[in-house]
This record gives structure tokens, sequence and C-alpha cells, in this order.
């Protein structure tokens, strides 16, 4: 494993006045990972994995959290109070390639997080030479559905399952949480990310 970098540790105002800490994941964070994990509602990790949760064990908690923070990224939100509410990682699939993958919890969507946590992965992603962004989802996972679409994603629809492809340079730039605005809509389109210059 690499230093944990800097620059990533920030607290976002999310649109309904809640805040988040975020920070990249550690190997000390399995714990909370593993019992995140464990009690996660069962939609949340059928949407996450495409099916039920993997066994959890000491082998996959190092897996998801001993990182070298270039080709295997993460981040980690937290409430004020202290629990762990979102995760959002990606890894490389390609020389310049990374699939990507973000879990937030229920009383923690809609409200900007999980449009944040891809905007900073992204710029991550850029400053270690990253081009495009993969992801496979469950094809009825309208969160990640429509959160690609707001990025601009591509999708190729299977057997219940979804992939999209973003390319990362190709769309202008824009604040990582958007602002709330009652008019908000399809034409409301910006990506989280190309620098900004």
């Amino acid at each position: 494993m690499t230093e944990v970098p800097k620059g990533f540790d920030r607290t976002l105002l999310l649109r309904d006045g809640r805040r988040v800490r975020v920070r990249p994941l550690t190997p000390q964070d399995a714990p909370e990972l593993g019992e995140a994990i464990r009690n996660a509602d069962p939609e949340t990790l059928r949407r996450r994995f495409c099916g039920s949760a993997p066994r959890v064990t000491p082998r996959l908690l190092e897996r998801l959290t001993v990182l070298d923070y270039e080709r295997r990224f993460a981040l980690v939100a937290h409430s004020l109070e202290g629990p762990g509410v979102a995760i959002a990682r990606y890894e490389a699939t390609g020389r310049r390639v990374a699939e990507i993958a973000i879990a937030v919890a229920p009383r923690w969507r809609r409200v900007g997080l999980a449009s944040a946590l891809l905007y900073m992965l992204g710029l991550a992603a850029l400053e270690r030479g990253f081009e495009r962004f993969t992801a496979v989802y469950s094809a009825d996972n309208r969160p990640v559905a429509e959160l690609l679409d707001y990025a601009r994603g591509r999708k190729v629809l299977g057997e219940g399952v979804a992939e999209a492809e973003v390319r990362l340079r190709d769309v202008p730039a824009a604040p990582p949480v958007p602002a709330p605005a009652p008019t908000a809509g399809p034409e409301r389109r910006f990506s989280f990310f190309q620098r900004n210059p």
C-alpha cells in the first residue's frame, strides 16, 4: 500500500443541509465496512452486488481496504455523528480504464452525495492517468441509472444488468454537489469529470 493521498479530506454540504466528512478509505475502516455489509438492507445489497452480498471474511475486507491509491482508490463518507454512510471506489480494469462502484445508505440518497463522490473519484482518476470509468449495475437500479445519465454515461442493457461508460474529459466541468434548483430536470446536465482549467 502506498501512502494515503492528501487533498481528499473534506466536509461536504449536501442539498438537504446535512454535512458529511469524506476521506480516503484505509485498512482501519475494515471492521466498520464489514458491519455495514453484514447489516445493509437487502435492496442496497442487491443493487450494489447485482445479487446477494459476498461473505464477509478477513480476506474480503483486506481486499476492499488495502489500496494502492493509484489503480485501486476508494473514498468513504461519514455523517458528522460518526457512522459511515457511503463508499465509492474505482479499480483499474485496463491501462486507462477503471470500473467504479458507489454505495450510499438509504437515508443519504437523493441529496447529491453519490454525485459528489463520483466527482471526487473522477478527479483522482484523472490525476492518475485514467480516461474512462465503466460501471456494471442492476438494470432496475434507478438511482445509479439516473446518476450515469446525469454524467452522460453510455448504457448497454442486457439480462437485468446494465453497463455504462463515461469518458473523463469530454464534457464541461461542474461543482461537486449541484445546487438545489426547483426546476432541475433532465435538461440541467453537467458532468463531474473534467478538471477546471
